[in-house]
C-alpha cells in the first residue's frame, strides 16, 4: 500500500475536470504537488499547495524540463498522474493531419517521454524503499474504439498498449504503470474539442467518483483499472 503522505506527485493537466479533482484529493490526503497544466493563470486559480510548472506538452524539452523541475522541489519524485489530454470528433475521412499529430503528441506521446524523463528519478523513490507510480488515463475508447472518435480512441488505444508493455518492463525496478479506462465523466473535455463537434452525449460519471476510485486505485497497489472497475455502485 502506497503512503501519499510525504510523497511528492507531479500532475499533469491539473486544470483539467479530472486532474484538478485527483490533485485535491491527493493532496488532502498528504502528498506534496507538482501541478502543471499550459496556462500559468488557470494553474494559478487553481487554490491548491504546491509548486506550480506549466509546460507544452508538444514539446519534447519542455516535458524534461517539466519533469527536472518536479524533481527538485522536494528532492524525489514518487509519482505522475498524466491527465492532460485532447479530443477531436468527426469522420475519419475528414480529419486533417494537424489533429492527427495532435491528438497523438499531447495523448500519446508526451506520456511516453515523461515516462521516459522520470526513469531515474522514480526508480530513485523506488531504491529509497517508497512505490512510485505513473498513472494513465486511455478511457473506455481504448477498450471500445468508438465511430467518429477514431482518431482519438487509437491514440489512447496506443497510451494503453505502451503502458501494458512499459508497465512489465519497469516492474524489476520498482515503478508501477496504472492505466485508467473510465467511461464518459461529466468534464468540460468534449465541449472544447480540437476539432468537430460532440455529438448529444448520455450523462456521465461523477467526476469525484471516478478520481476517488482513481486515487484508491494508486494508494492500493493496482496496476489496471478497467471501465468495470467504475460502474456506479
Amino acid at each position: 500500500m502506497l503512503e501519499l503522505r510525504g510523497s511528492t506527485i507531479l500532475v499533469v493537466g491539473a486544470t483539467g475536470g479530472l486532474g484538478r479533482e485527483i490533485a485535491r484529493q491527493l493532496s488532502e490526503a498528504g502528498a506534496t504537488l507538482v501541478l502543471s497544466a499550459r496556462d500559468p493563470n488557470a494553474l494559478a486559480a487553481l487554490g491548491l499547495p504546491g509548486a506550480v510548472v506549466a509546460a507544452d506538452l508538444t514539446d519534447p524539452a519542455a516535458v524534461r524540463r517539466l519533469v527536472d523541475v518536479a524533481a527538485t522541489v522536494t528532492g524525489q519524485l514518487d509519482g505522475i498522474v498524466v491527465a492532460a489530454g485532447v479530443v477531436a470528433f468527426g469522420p475519419a475521412a475528414e480529419l486533417t493531419a494537424d489533429t492527427i499529430a495532435r491528438l497523438f503528441a499531447v495523448n500519446t506521446t508526451a506520456p511516453m517521454l515523461l515516462l521516459q524523463a522520470a526513469h531515474a528519478p522514480l526508480a530513485a523513490s523506488a531504491a529509497a524503499g517508497r512505490s512510485p507510480f505513473l498513472l494513465t488515463l486511455s478511457g473506455v475508447v481504448s477498450e471500445s474504439p468508438t465511430a467518429n472518435l477514431a482518431a482519438y480512441s487509437a491514440s489512447k488505444a496506443a497510451l494503453a498498449a505502451f503502458g501494458s508493455a512499459a508497465g512489465r518492463e519497469l516492474r524489476r525496478a520498482g515503478i508501477r504503470v496504472i492505466d485508467a479506462r473510465p467511461g464518459h465523466t461529466e468534464t468540460a473535455l468534449s465541449t472544447h474539442p480540437i476539432s468537430g463537434t460532440a455529438p448529444p452525449l448520455p450523462a456521465g460519471l461523477d467526476p469525484a467518483a471516478v478520481c476517488a476510485r482513481i486515487v484508491r486505485g494508486i494508494v492500493d497497489g493496482e496496476r489496471d483499472l478497467p471501465s468495470t472497475a467504475f460502474a456506479p455502485v
